[in-house]
């Protein structure tokens, strides 16, 4: 096991990857920027090194910075919890070419599964189902393109390979808006990823959003803990996520579970990572990769039992998973709701000082979160200041243990998002379960029109 790890991110994550440095007894050095001086975690760390000043370009995604903190410090490996650079093949091989483990999967892994047209080839060749689409990137050639998309069937989506976060997406259809559509969104890819390829799928109407979590180390050794549903999106953003996801039969999900291994196990991945499929009427359809932990990985944790970054970061250290897919069992229910710091329906950011936090309690009620009272909220980074997360042995006990833990939250001196979860967890629709990708913006759109 490693002596020292340096955790390479900020906020409710870093203090999370703190924590599980602390169960195994490593010593964790936290890094911030002139923004994040008075973080829980900065004020709790074994070391802190400042990076650099607020903006993400001078500090957190600065990789020669990162690299000097590490090197200064004496570090064995480098976390990159989730968001900045922990996607980035390039800060990957440097890490590791520095000397470094870097607790994910290899660069090759990253580059891979980093761009969405060689991931979905990879998923194709593992036997993973995949959305009906091009064979690859797009050509330039209107005639091609129009064949491409009809071949397909309108309506289609054009995505940007290098893609993410909801972003780099055009819907398109009709064959009259679909040249003018892929050459803006090559613009806009270009601009955004620092890469231009798009590609073509075909545009599901009504599907649910549904991802298989996965573990594996270098011994090719893998397992999945279950699956979530993350329906519940804004702008393609995640607000709500649970585990496991309502109404989706258990045959379906060890099915796709086991096809998500064998691909592990194919292309050779180590460490944690998540497919993300759509899911429509029976059938799977897989998008992308996330190879890194995700923001929602508490609910998988709240069913399993399994503690997924102290997992991480034990393979990462090249010992083999704890726990073989028989070991596996899955209990209850958990849901997740985001607390962002901003107007609750109109979603403006409200950075600021927090003056009073009460944080809720009770069975099965988890926060994670890096606030604390007298807690200055940066306007420089995400909106999220937490997590709350309730596990019950039912999903109606679940939900009926977030209204609770929702209503025992204080957050005073900034807005929070928490009264549209409140709204959200007494939704008719929502309490039924089985809710699309859609209902989340529908729902907000027939409660304020004008918006």
């Amino acid at each position: 096991m490693f002596k020292k790890i340096l955790v390479a991110n900020r906020g409710e994550i870093a203090l999370r990857i703190q924590r599980a440095c602390r169960e195994l007894g490593v010593k964790a050095v936290m890094v911030y920027s002139e923004a994040d001086r008075d973080a829980k975690y900065v004020k709790l760390a074994d070391e802190a090194v400042c990076i650099g000043p607020a903006p993400s370009p001078l500090s957190y995604l600065s990789m020669p910075a990162i690299i000097s903190a590490a090197e200064v410090t004496d570090a064995e490996a480098i976390h990159p919890g989730y968001g900045f650079l922990s996607e980035n093949a390039d800060f990957a091989e440097r890490v590791e070419k520095s000397g470094f483990q870097f607790i994910g999967p290899t660069p090759e892994s990253i580059r891979i599964m980093g761009d969405k047209v060689s991931a979905k080839q990879a998923m194709i060749k593992a036997g993973v189902p995949c959305v009906p689409g091009s064979d690859g990137e797009l050509p330039d050639d209107p005639v091609q393109l129009r064949r491409i998309a009809k071949a397909v069937g309108y309506p289609v989506i054009i995505k940007a390979a290098g893609g993410g976060g909801g972003r780099g997406m055009r819907v398109v259809h009709t064959e009259a808006a679909l040249v003018n559509a892929v050459q803006m969104t090559k613009a806009e890819a270009a601009a955004a990823f620092g890469n231009p390829a798009v590609y073509m799928e075909k545009y599901l109407q009504n599907p649910r959003h549904i991802e298989i979590q996965i573990l594996a180390d270098k011994f090719k050794n893998a397992v999945y803990l279950g699956e979530r549903d993350c329906s519940m999106q804004r702008r393609h953003q995640k607000v709500i996520e649970e585990a496991p996801a309502p109404g989706i039969p258990r045959k379906l999900i060890e099915r796709i579970g086991e096809r998500c291994v064998a691909a592990c196990k194919k292309i050779g991945y180590r460490g944690a990572g998540t497919f993300e499929f759509l899911f429509e009427n029976g059938e799977f359809y897989f998008i992308e990769m996330n190879t890194r932990v995700q923001v929602e990985h508490p609910v998988t944790e709240m069913i399993s039992g399994v503690d997924i970054v102290k997992t991480q970061i034990m393979v990462a250290a090249g010992e083999k998973l704890p726990f073989t897919q028989r070991q596996i069992e899955l209990r209850g229910h958990a849901i997740e709701c985001r607390i962002n710091a901003e107007d609750a329906y109109k979603f403006t950011p409200s950075p600021g000082r927090i003056t009073a936090w009460h944080a809720p309690g009770g069975p099965g009620v988890r926060v994670d979160s890096q606030i604390y009272t007298n807690y200055f909220v940066p306007p420089n980074y995400d909106s999220m200041i937490g997590k709350l997360i309730v596990h019950g042995d039912t999903r109606e006990q679940a939900l009926a243990r977030m209204r609770t833990a929702l209503l025992e939250t204080v957050v005073e001196g900034i807005n929070t998002n928490i009264p549209l979860h409140k709204d959200l967890m007494v939704d008719a629709k929502f309490m039924e379960g089985g809710t699309n990708i859609h209902y989340l913006e529908e729902w907000l759109a027939l409660r304020n029109p004008k918006r």
